[in-house]
């Protein structure tokens, strides 16, 4: 990859090192087993490093190449493949998920009181505009022993179990347990397997099986060659391993929370966390966003396009997690006050949350600073926020500078 000098593009070499200070600190105090950094303005990039191993064992260090499981960092992707298709009329947002998965109607909504919980009708339909906003009342499990995330809980244990693993059945198959909703649609926001549900629409209405449809009008258009949703044998020495935190200290290296088989071809094609990827390549994705849906020449969105998804779409009042600070749009949390959350710049578009995370942010001046820092330490690390005095959130970021 070229590397401007950051003066060039109006970056201080000598404030880029901060970064580089404070992630090789992780590195040896063993936060995190490895981490890549990337930083860029005007599509140039100025920046690029990495720190750490991506196998301790055999101390194989991390390299610009290194392949990483990118899990909520493909949701931004599904939600772009969605606008593509709304783009040449194949979807609306207004429609409900039944128009395109029949079985997905007359949901009921969970209402919890005093003696535990009872069913309610949705007051209407969920929509594909629901699911990408996170307000459909879809959940992920969570730790919680609430009736709903138990539910969630067995059904995706029994579904490892019973289903093959293939994309139209997992959804269907889920679909078919009946989970409630957790709220009525529209009203309330939950980060849930909505996208997931999503990537199964997408090959339904454009006719093409889910990652041949994103091979050929996002991956290819891009330069994406390392994007998959599986790593070839050709690749395997570039695939980094997983840590996980130890109780009291150091890491351990832990099997895929999704308990797939990353060297096998897969028809197991999540769209909410499924793809790997490598830091350059999701550079092309991020840099396509910042341009309106351009890149090197090819048009993949329409930049209006582009700028409605970065609005936020939620009612007034509502936010994800409480965060007052941020809104949702098309496929990712929107900045709407940064003077309430002192670390974040600019107007900016959050894709992806706890496993990995994305910022794309627009400013008046086209700067961006993209970084996309790909940690195979713990998905829910504990220093996570720890990143933020580099600049950084998370796992990745497109930021003013």
């Amino acid at each position: 990859m070229n590397i401007v000098k950051p003066e060039t593009v109006g970056l201080s070499s000598e404030r880029l090192e901060r970064i580089k200070l404070v992630m090789q600190s992780y590195i040896d105090k063993g936060t995190f087993a490895g981490i890549s950094t990337l930083v860029a303005r005007k599509g140039k990039v100025a920046h690029l490093k990495t720190f750490g191993w991506q196998d301790l064992k055999t101390r194989q260090p991390i390299t610009e190449d290194t392949i990483f499981r990118i899990y909520s960092m493909t949701k931004p992707i599904t939600s772009a493949a969605v606008m593509m298709l709304c783009e040449q009329g194949k979807l609306r947002l207004v429609d409900p998920v039944s128009r395109y998965v029949s079985s997905f109607k007359d949901r009921k909504v969970m209402v919890m009181n005093e003696g535990g919980y009872s069913l309610a009708p949705a007051a209407r339909e969920v929509t594909l505009h629901d699911l990408l906003t996170h307000t459909s009342g879809l959940a992920y499990p969570s730790d919680e022993p609430l009736p709903l995330d138990e539910m969630y809980m067995r059904t995706f244990e029994r579904l490892e179990k019973e289903v093959e693993p293939v994309l139209e059945k997992r959804v269907l198959a889920l679909i078919a347990a009946d989970i409630p909703l957790a709220f009525q649609p529209g009203t309330d926001w939950r980060y849930g397997i909505s996208i997931d549900l999503l990537g199964y629409i997408v090959q339904v209405a454009s006719g093409q099986p889910f990652d041949e449809f994103l091979k050929e009008r996002i991956f290819d258009p891009l330069g994406m060659v390392d994007t998959d949703f599986w790593v070839p044998p050709e690749k395997l020495g570039r695939f980094a391993a997983m840590y996980g935190a130890i109780k009291g200290g150091g890491l351990q290296l832990v099997p895929s929370p999704d308990r797939r088989d990353y060297t096998k071809p897969t028809r197991d094609l999540s769209g909410g966390g499924g793809l790997v990827s490598t830091i350059g390549d999701y550079f092309h994705f991020g840099q396509m966003m910042l341009n309106g849906g351009e890149f090197e020449g090819k048009q993949l969105l329409g930049r209006k396009t582009v700028e409605w998804m970065m609005q936020n779409h939620l009612p007034a009042g509502l936010h994800p997690n409480g965060e007052a600070w941020n809104g949702f749009g098309l496929g990712g949390a929107v900045l709407i006050d940064p003077g309430l959350s002192a670390p974040r710049l600019g107007r900016e578009v959050r894709l992806g949350r706890r496993r990995q995370h994305g910022v794309v942010d627009r400013p008046r001046r086209g700067a961006a600073l993209p970084a996309y820092a790909a940690i195979p330490a713990r998905i829910h690390h504990p220093h996570r926020r720890g990143l933020r005095p580099a600049g950084l959130r998370g796992a990745g970021v497109i930021s003013p500078l």
